[in-house]
């Protein structure tokens, strides 16, 4: 009896504030919709990096033929220099860092640069002399980088030292703009939400003022008198949440799936898995957004 009382007054609260209700679902579902865009982009950057920063290395070029670089001086790197930076990284001191090296000497180098440009007129006027002894290092941590930078920028014999996070870094970084930006949009939109779902609860409980005041002089408690109103907003809510869930299941199936997984085949991106993990997270916060905003209500405006 009382939960069929309890749902009858949450029928007639959202068909007497139909507009209102509309409006928390709108507002939850496109609040809802910047934090899953959001929790995604963190789960791609995530991916991303467990992905590359492992295949990452530290590209060591020594001085070329005619290298005009600063520290080179158009000399080319001699066999002491190279045997320097040699016994360096296979020394003690940066086997805590280092996790291995591969040497490409000048024949190696032209040979991957002939499979590459070997057709073209650069590829045909390139010669092996003009190529340049490298070392690649894998290191223990990619973050730490800075370390085997600066330890050989500036060498005898060395030209450049580059770090193949320059080239996916950008994105990183772009990922990360992207998820503040979603999360600064949906704080406000929460923001908004809840003064809506307040405002809501607080004409739903005015126009039952009377209902209410019987319900408290019959001995009613304040759970069985609230409960009505804080349904109400939880279902907006939900709804609000679901929509917001199907949108992202839509934009990953689309966008990811079907765009960028494929035109971008270097690299692996999020799926139904990630946006599974999520819509229970939109769900729970949609239910304690309106439970906390109608509380708040109802404790200030209707004194129950």
């Amino acid at each position: 009896m009382k939960l069929r009382f309890i749902l009858s007054e949450v029928g007639k609260g959202l068909s007497r504030n139909r507009a209102m209700s509309i409006a928390v679902v709108i507002v939850t579902f496109v609040s809802l919709l910047f934090v899953g865009i959001a929790g995604l982009s963190q789960m791609q950057v995530s991916r991303m990096k467990s992905q590359w920063y492992d295949k990452i290395e530290v590209s060591i070029y020594m001085c070329a033929n005619n290298d005009q670089t600063p520290s080179c001086n158009n000399q080319e790197a001699t066999e002491t220099q190279i045997a320097a930076v040699r016994d360096k990284l296979r020394s003690a001191e940066l086997a805590p860092y280092v996790k291995d090296v591969y040497e490409e000497s000048k024949a190696e180098a032209f040979k991957n640069f002939v499979k590459i440009y070997g057709n073209s007129p650069l590829g045909q006027w390139t010669t092996e002399d003009m190529m340049q002894v490298s070392f690649r290092v894998k290191l223990v941590n990619p973050e730490q980088f800075s370390i085997i930078r600066d330890e050989f920028t500036g060498s005898a014999g060395v030209s450049v030292v580059k770090d193949q996070r320059e080239i996916v870094e950008p994105l990183f970084q772009v990922l990360g703009k992207a998820r503040g930006l979603s999360l600064g949009l949906a704080g406000v939109m929460i923001v908004a939400a809840v003064l809506l779902i307040t405002t809501t609860i607080r004409l739903s409980a005015m126009s039952r003022e009377r209902e209410t005041s019987i319900m408290r002089l019959v001995g009613a408690s304040n759970l069985f008198i609230q409960a009505p109103f804080m349904i109400e907003g939880a279902i907006a809510a939900v709804v609000g949440a679901l929509l917001a869930v199907g949108t992202l299941f839509v934009g990953v199936h689309v966008l990811v799936n079907q765009w960028l997984a494929q035109a971008f085949r270097w690299t692996n991106f999020i799926g139904m898995r990630e946006v599974w993990i999520m819509s229970p997270i939109l769900i729970i916060a949609a239910v304690l957004l309106a439970l906390s905003a109608s509380a708040f209500s109802l404790a200030k405006y209707t004194k129950i």
